[in-house]
């Protein structure tokens, strides 16, 4: 792996376990349950010029990443939800680049972002710790995807997704020497 995809792939690319079983589903759980106090507890008093700092050449600011995470887990709680309450909907894509290009994500201070996460991943465990296994099978369709995703898979793949902006950050933060 060069030092590009070291850096824009810190813990590796994501591959869906399978089949994902009972005690990776809690693990996944206990990701989701702890990561936005784990965001904070990394961020919450770092600088404007410390948030405006890429995590590596050409990629996105701390500022834009913490922004993406409230928005792309806020999408997802959605599609858990939409996947529970209908049968294999189709789930509406966003282009999460253009949506880290809007002023909310670029500029604004990292709070609400962080009060977000930590409503949504409250609500969204709640949520997760009561399905059932066949609740856990409920599936939407990706159109960017082609292809129909089960709500195991969307835990594991967003279990992932905390870990692995979570050390875009933490590594930027152990380069920098903050």
């Amino acid at each position: 792996m060069t030092t590009l995809e070291q850096k824009k792939y810190p813990i590796g690319k994501f591959i869906a376990p399978q089949p994902i079983s009972d005690v990776e589903v809690d693990q996944y759980i206990k990701v989701l349950q702890y990561f936005p106090a784990k965001l904070k507890n990394l961020v919450e008093n770092w600088t404007d010029d410390q948030l405006d700092t890429q995590y590596r050449e050409g990629g996105w600011r701390v500022r834009q990443l913490v922004n993406h995470l409230a928005d792309s887990h806020m999408n997802s709680f959605l599609r858990f939800k939409l996947a529970l309450t209908e049968h294999n909907p189709t789930i509406q894509p966003y282009d999460e680049a253009k949506w880290a290009q809007l002023q909310d994500s670029f500029t604004i201070d990292i709070k609400p972002a962080l009060q977000m996460l930590k409503g949504i991943h409250k609500r969204w465990v709640y949520e997760l710790k009561s399905l059932t296994n066949k609740e856990f099978e409920s599936t939407f369709f990706h159109p960017e995807q082609n292809r129909t995703i089960n709500l195991r898979e969307q835990l594991a793949f967003y279990a992932w997704h905390c870990k692995h902006h979570f050390a875009h950050i933490q590594n930027l933060k152990s380069e920098k020497g903050w």
